[in-house]
């Protein structure tokens, strides 16, 4: 569904990313790793277009999205989660989803959008009319997945969703992760620092080191792989 190949982007004299090739297939969660600075952020930029490539294609449903404006690409039904949440902090719940909804003109796609994100997320139905800046940290991720849902995804970027969270909350964020995967059959890319719970619920993955992918394997093989035990899963 998303295919990457030997992708360059720079920072002015700075490159981010020295050729990285990866695939998404329909339907699965893909994770990618790496420690700070590895590059994870610049790679989903990049493919929401975002941030402009310096070389290489990147190929959405078998068409180059490569230097497509974002508004274009979201469009064609693939949503990013910003690291950070993002989130219209002056807005209501009800206002920031509708943002989200931004493209859609069908009033009754708009609602039954709406219906499925208070169904997956009902928090989100209790606070709809308090102002996003007041909710809790996982509450804010939650609208922030929202948000991106109300674009009517095929296809959902999540960039380190579980940043700032409580232990709890990260759990319950990822179990909704697989069940927007599973029920909504919406495919993912999942960039994330926490490599055992991202691996835990991925079918996929791919480490990125300096711009640079080095490893690439099923994610269970990633779990058992001892580089990747000792960077990233804290030897266990």
């Amino acid at each position: 569904m998303l295919e990457i190949r030997d992708l360059k982007v720079s920072y002015g004299a700075i490159t981010a990313l020295h050729g990285v090739t990866l695939s998404v297939k329909p339907g699965s969660i893909v994770t990618l790793i790496g420690g700070n600075g590895a590059g994870k952020s610049t790679t989903l930029r990049t493919v929401s277009g975002l941030v402009k490539p310096q070389s290489g294609e990147i190929l959405y449903d078998g068409r180059n999205i490569s230097g497509m404006p974002p508004h274009q690409i979201v469009r064609l039904g693939l949503s990013q989660v910003p690291e950070g949440r993002m989130i219209f902090a002056n807005l209501t719940v009800h206002e920031n989803l509708m943002m989200g909804a931004y493209l859609q003109h069908n009033h009754g796609v708009i609602r039954r959008e709406l219906e499925l994100v208070f169904n997956t997320f009902p928090r989100l139905k209790e606070r709809e009319k308090q102002i996003g800046g007041t909710l809790s940290g996982g509450e804010q991720q939650m609208l922030a997945i929202g948000r991106a849902l109300m674009s009517k995804p095929k296809f959902l970027m999540l960039d380190e969703p579980s940043l700032g969270l409580a232990p709890l909350l990260v759990k319950t964020i990822f179990e909704k992760i697989v069940e927007i995967n599973r029920q909504q059959n919406i495919t993912i890319l999942l960039v994330e620092q926490n490599a055992n719970l991202a691996l835990e619920i991925s079918h996929f993955g791919y480490v990125l080191e300096t711009g640079r992918i080095i490893l690439q394997d099923n994610s269970a093989a990633l779990r058992q792989n001892p580089q990747v035990k000792s960077a990233y899963l804290g030897g266990v």
